[in-house]
């Protein structure tokens, strides 16, 4: 199957704007359909954004682990200055968090940091190793690219017997791309060569010929398929997975069983905060310049408006959601053979809204 950019669901969003995202904004919900999200099919239940219902009675101090360079994750960074947290009587404090996904999701798990964001595909398998973490949300959907020269690949199955650039080969972009491939016939592990490259040398890796496409995420990725003779070959808002997260929040489990109305509060404070940069991208663009690096305000809104900001999952439909991910996940031997999908995601999941 070739990939059509313009049927894709970033391209649809490129299209849209934010008029569409603002339609979404008014209501959080979720439904029965695993691929049903706000703004796109009727709710089976829903709750207001406001923050009245989830607010906590008293100011609680709150460490929350994030990455606050990822453009993805924006709307996160700038929560607190456009007062998300406030309003539900956190005080939280940042943890630009630069180390591996084991470390963090020990952090959590021993009460170093009390939340935390990050990508799904990047968790997933920490997660299978047993980490006191729970999920409790799918944030957004979108950050993933693969790109290619104009006069390159064109679809999943040209790629086989191919070489695809990564930066790291435990990467969330790596993960999914390989799921794809299985989808379409061609089995990431045996039929597909992997190389790593520095995220710069990407492009001049595939203008080399060394690679016929590299995988990654935003804003590199955006930057090089923009670079002239390039093209965007796929992305992680097709098919199945336009309409599911990519980004999800994290919480300790003592804080969970012990603490469930923080849990619930600072999920729902990030659910409001990308809900909001889903109607105001300018803004976000503007407020996350002081944490960003060697980007613009046009460029971080550019981004935005490619990612689905105005799409969040909690409940039995992130439960889904997870659950695809990981069936997947097994399919291409990321996962263990052994693991039940849909009881590994329920496992890690946190019901903190009920």
């Amino acid at each position: 199957m070739t990939f059509n950019s313009s049927l894709s669901r970033r391209r649809l969003l490129g299209l849209a704007g934010t008029a569409a995202a603002a339609a979404a904004v008014g209501r959080f919900a979720w439904a029965a359909d695993p691929h049903a999200h706000a703004g796109h099919a009727a709710p089976a239940q829903s709750f207001s954004l406001d923050a009245k219902g989830w607010a906590l009675p008293a100011p609680r101090k709150l460490k929350l682990a994030t990455n606050l360079n990822a453009i993805c994750l924006a709307p996160v960074a700038v929560a607190d200055s456009q007062g998300f947290f406030r309003a539900h009587n956190l005080e939280v404090e940042f943890v630009n968090f630069g180390h591996s996904t084991e470390v963090l999701l020990e952090s959590l798990a021993t009460g170093k940091a009390d939340a935390a964001t990050g990508m799904a595909l990047r968790w997933l398998k920490a997660l299978e190793q047993g980490f006191d973490v729970k999920l409790t949300a799918g944030t957004h959907g979108g950050c993933l690219r693969l790109i290619a020269q104009e006069n390159g690949p064109r679809s999943f199955e040209e790629l086989k017997g191919k070489t695809i650039g990564v930066t790291d080969m435990a990467s969330p972009d790596k993960n999914f791309f390989s799921l794809m491939l299985k989808r379409h016939g061609v089995d990431p592990v045996r039929d597909v060569n992997w190389r790593t490259y520095p995220v710069d040398l990407l492009g001049t890796a595939l203008e080399k010929g060394e690679i016929q496409a590299a995988s990654g995420s935003d804003p590199m990725m955006y930057r090089l398929r923009n670079q002239p003779g390039k093209r965007e070959l796929s992305n992680n808002l097709i098919e199945e997975y336009a309409n599911l997260s990519c980004c999800v929040v994290g919480v300790g489990g003592n804080l969970v069983r012990k603490e469930k109305p923080v849990a619930a509060a600072v999920t729902h404070a990030i659910l409001q905060a990308h809900a909001w940069a889903a109607q105001h991208p300018e803004t976000v663009a503007q407020d996350f310049l002081k944490f960003a690096v060697n980007t613009s305000s046009e460029e971080i809104h550019a981004i935005l408006n490619e990612h689905t900001h105005a799409h969040y999952s909690v409940g039995k439909a992130f439960v889904d959601e997870i659950a695809v991910y990981a069936r997947d996940l097994k399919a291409v031997e990321v996962l263990r053979a052994s693991t039940d999908p849909r009881k590994f995601a329920e496992s890690i999941h946190a019901d903190v809204f009920s």
